[in-house]
């Protein structure tokens, strides 16, 4: 197994991403190799300053870095040589088997659809997030960011892309699909959420157990929360943001814990042909070491292949 990290995305790169794929480097199991991407000069600089010598970390060379702030379409095609460009290069060869980036998240997404292409079949790919339950579990939250207006056949899709992430990478034998909504009954919200609701409810291939609201959502009642990029992005956030108050006042939970975006390290695109993780742009090393451990979970899932056998 190769994981493809770009070294030189995020806030805080190349630095807190190779110390974080160096730790991640000493915790994975035999077979498994790191192949980082950027400017080999400043990569290894930090591997030298960390006197790592393990043998299951590769440097590939790009000596162009696409900025937070820059256009992701224009980026990539100014910057071909640029860790994101090259990155998709390798996963588009195969010569890695996932490939992860804390920088542009536009980037990232733009690459997925145009290099990997959309799975057939998938109408719009989301990103997925984590949301910490109060039961010990993690429910799969999507859409959080990708498409923020949606229709309600989108919503169906999302809640079958979801029911199979959460089979492949978490072991649930039958998740139980909830949409997110302003009410339990099946009357209440938007139009788009009534009409998801009636196609979630008639799909029998997923174990739809009905609408859930906002104050349920970190209380166990679902294992994969569906709804559009624009509200999931908003109660993502909220949810993590409570860590960050939590630490100011000295409070430590290990529930509040779990909404540290550093506790997962990453969000998977879901629903395109090959294995893509979007990382927060302020990652730690911790983050990233998070993040390497995420990339092969997916990969030894096979939940890619599982989404295009379902579609198929």
């Amino acid at each position: 197994m190769k994981i493809g990290i770009d070294a030189m995305g995020g806030d805080y790169a190349p630095e807190a991403i190779v110390e974080g794929i160096i730790l991640a480097a000493q915790e994975l199991p035999v077979g498994a190799t790191i192949v980082l991407i950027g400017k080999v000069q400043e990569i290894q600089q930090v591997i030298d300053k960390q006197n790592f010598k393990g043998t299951n970390i590769e440097i590939v060379e790009a000596n162009e870095t696409i900025e937070m702030g820059e256009h992701p379409v224009r980026a990539l095609q100014s910057k071909p040589n640029s860790s994101i460009g090259v990155g998709f290069k390798l996963l588009k060869t195969g010569e890695i088997d996932v490939f992860a980036s804390a920088g542009n998240t536009g980037a990232m997404m733009v690459g997925s659809l145009f290099s990997i292409k959309t799975i057939e079949g998938v109408q719009r790919p989301p990103i997925a997030g984590f949301a910490p339950q109060t039961d010990g579990k993690l429910a799969v939250i999507l859409d959080i960011g990708a498409n923020a207006d949606v229709k309600p056949e989108m919503l169906a899709q999302f809640g079958v892309l979801g029911s199979i992430y959460a089979k492949a990478t978490m072991g649930v034998a039958s998740p139980r699909v909830a949409l997110m909504n302003i009410g339990e009954e099946e009357e209440k919200g938007s139009l788009v959420a009534q009409q998801a609701h009636k196609l979630m409810k008639e799909d029998k291939t997923i174990n739809f157990v009905g609408n859930i609201e906002g104050k349920d959502f970190f209380k166990g009642k679902a294992d994969v929360i569906v709804t559009d990029g624009f509200t999931g992005n908003i109660i993502l956030k909220m949810g993590e943001s409570l860590y960050g108050i939590m630490k100011d006042r000295g409070i430590r939970d290990e529930f509040l814990d779990k909404t540290n975006y550093e506790a997962v390290g990453g969000s998977p695109i879901i629903g395109v042909n090959g294995n893509v993780i979007i990382a927060h742009g302020s990652s730690s090393a911790t983050a990233a070491k998070n993040m390497v451990h995420l990339c092969y979970k997916i990969v030894e899932s096979e939940v890619t292949q599982k989404i295009k056998e379902a579609l198929s």
